[in-house]
């Protein structure tokens, strides 16, 4: 019986491929991304006062803004709050004692066995409702039998109490009030698993519900159970989780969707439902994971060893050449004197090898072939070491200046719009698209960092894919500087003075949304290529035509054509179609069109 409330695991679901990449956050409005401003009379906006002139471009960004919230996919998971947990669970509890006319510990407690869902519940409560009850614990009939008296024997401490003392799960075995306190209180401090207390007497499997916690255990005990079954509802649950940021207490409800496993919590931390590693959309889990361990594994040290030193011939320690004399001394005890290219005694040296600083018996013995297999390993992990290198150096610079790109958001929303506002005498309302792009350079600089982990294990032997990777890789990166320069340096020039005129920041109004735009367009191709593992390459090491936001083409280095150059003026593609340029941002637009599809600039 399928129902909203069936917990999906979200590596059963399957994946839809996107046209696009998302870098919003959760806790942004939607009215960032929409217009308020009716697009309908964009002729009628030409026949406005040259007063107003001087404002077109705010109806030119909103419809940017239009266009850009009609390409977001809905979202496909919530971010759940403690209260929202709460609520949840509550509700899921009551209907499943509304619907079986049971009490709410008991519902409690079927729900706890069916991960929370209340769907499985009601399918095996009406499928057998005595096998059900006889799994968890919900006895309709006591097992144990005791006459009316005045008193009774607890059946642990073996104490006669009287009978209001005694107290009795469903089982009606009699154990006093202060052994059950102290059962229960050992319970709960062991952890978890007091949400499947049972009776004390151990051939009984009556269980014991939050009613009874309730009405004996002290405060503190109570609080702990309340936390464990707060987190059970999202820890047995297949389709929630907990944000895995530190010290985040929201947590995720994930819907089947679009197929794209980022999340991004309230906490703005940012996260793969999948993995629950940092979000790293393009690269899939796999990926990542070998990335990880590879940073943190102890190979690297060997390769660095392997390429950086050489063994003692007589220990067999490894030491490092970090003089310019080949005269090498091991450490003690071993202190072996040995020649750094032959590995020879040093006393065999002399001038009959072509003297002390000059090693013929290395050469020559090398020509014969002597060391050609411990060369081949030393320049192999050499290689492999700076390889590695190369990548990781990029990985982590991309990261630094994501997190000072996150830094400089925060400080533009929370000290500088103010600022600006007053300079220019803008409502902060109309400074939104600097914000906007801030949160694409953070999201750029994320997806750019993951795809040097995508390209070190991109196999060498694949030139055609490596050759269309960096070339997309290149074209995005480039963009992504310009809108961060732009972003970082330009806007100081409006921050820290008052003389510029109004024009000079409508002019960097529309050069900033228009790079803001065109760098957009160059990660969502960079990610959709990576996400289809660049199948636009073809058998023979050349690039399919790769259908771009403008109606253009794009072909890769190892293609048989070119991308239409973007540096101003007109240019003729590989399939014989017209392009211009845009002066403004670079962006190559269809020869028909009379303004920038982009920043629209209008067209010289």
């Amino acid at each position: 019986m399928d129902s909203e409330d069936d917990m999906h695991d979200a590596n059963d679901v399957e994946s839809v491929e996107d046209d696009f990449y998302s870098g919003e956050t959760e806790d942004t409005p939607m009215d960032y991304y929409c217009s308020d401003y009716d697009h309908n009379n964009d002729e009628d906006a030409e026949d406005e006062d040259d007063d107003d002139a001087d404002f077109d471009f705010v109806e030119d960004d909103m419809d940017d803004s239009a266009d850009i919230a009609s390409r977001r996919p809905e979202q496909n998971y919530t971010i759940l709050k403690e209260s929202d947990i709460r609520q949840h669970q509550e509700d899921a509890i009551t209907r499943v004692s509304t619907v079986l006319s049971i009490s709410q510990a008991a519902s409690s407690i079927l729900l706890r066995h069916f991960n929370w869902s209340v769907s499985k519940v009601h399918d095996a409560w009406f499928a057998d409702e005595g096998r059900v009850r006889k799994t968890v614990g919900l006895l309709e009939e006591p097992v144990f039998q005791f006459a009316n008296a005045r008193e009774l024997t607890c059946g642990i401490c073996f104490e006669i109490i009287p009978r209001d003392g005694i107290k009795s799960a469903a089982c009606c075995h009699p154990f006093c009030t202060a052994c059950w306190a102290g059962y229960i209180s050992t319970s709960i401090n062991d952890g978890p698993g007091c949400l499947t207390l049972r009776c004390p007497d151990p051939s009984c499997s009556a269980a014991v519900g939050q009613d009874m916690i309730d009405s004996l255990a002290p405060d503190e005990d109570k609080e702990k159970y309340s936390r464990y079954l707060l987190r059970s509802y999202i820890e047995d649950s297949k389709k929630t989780k907990w944000c895995p940021a530190p010290g985040c207490e929201y947590a995720v409800n994930f819907e089947a969707g679009n197929g794209n496993y980022d999340i991004n919590c309230l906490c703005s931390y940012g996260f793969c439902w999948n993995c629950t590693e940092e979000a790293h959309r393009p690269v899939d889990c796999g990926t990542v994971a070998k990335w990880i361990l590879k940073n943190s594994a102890e190979s690297e040290n060997m390769n660095w060893i392997l390429a950086n030193s050489k063994p003692c011939p007589k220990c067999k320690r490894p030491i490092e050449k970090n003089q310019g004399c080949m005269h090498m001394t091991c450490t003690p005890p071993c202190k072996f004197e040995f020649c750094w290219l032959c590995l020879g005694v040093w006393q065999d040296h002399g001038e009959r090898t072509g003297g002390f600083y000059a090693c013929n018996r290395y050469e020559a013995a090398k020509q014969e072939g002597v060391y050609d297999e411990a060369e081949k390993r030393r320049e192999m992990a050499k290689n492999s070491l700076e390889r590695y290198t190369h990548y990781y150096e990029r990985w982590a610079s991309n990261q630094l200046s994501r997190q000072k790109a996150l830094a400089d958001l925060h400080q533009m929303q929370t000290v500088h719009i103010e600022k600006l506002s007053d300079l220019q005498c803008t409502p902060e309302s109309q400074l939104k698209f600097i914000i906007e792009a801030w949160m694409q350079i953070v999201e750029c600089r994320r997806v750019l960092k993951w795809t040097y982990a995508y390209g070190f294990y991109l196999h060498e032997n694949e030139h055609a894919k490596k050759q269309f990777f960096e070339y997309l890789q290149g074209e995005a990166e480039s963009g992504l500087e310009r809108l961060h320069q732009c972003a970082e340096k330009e806007l100081q020039q409006f921050l820290n003075t008052e003389s510029k005129l109004p024009n000079d920041f409508n002019d960097f109004r529309t050069k900033l949304a228009g790079l803001t735009s065109v760098t957009r367009n160059y990660f969502e191709n960079l990610v959709r290529a990576l996400e289809n593992g660049l199948s636009d390459v073809d058998t023979n090491a050349a690039c399919s035509k790769t259908s771009m936001k403008n109606g253009g083409s794009s072909k890769g280095r190892g293609g048989r054509g070119k991308a239409p150059t973007r540096t101003g003026g007109s240019n003729t593609s590989a399939d014989g179609s017209i392009y211009w340029s845009c002066e403004q941002c670079t962006y190559a637009n269809v020869k028909s069109a009379t303004r920038c599809e982009m920043c629209n600039q209008q067209h010289r």
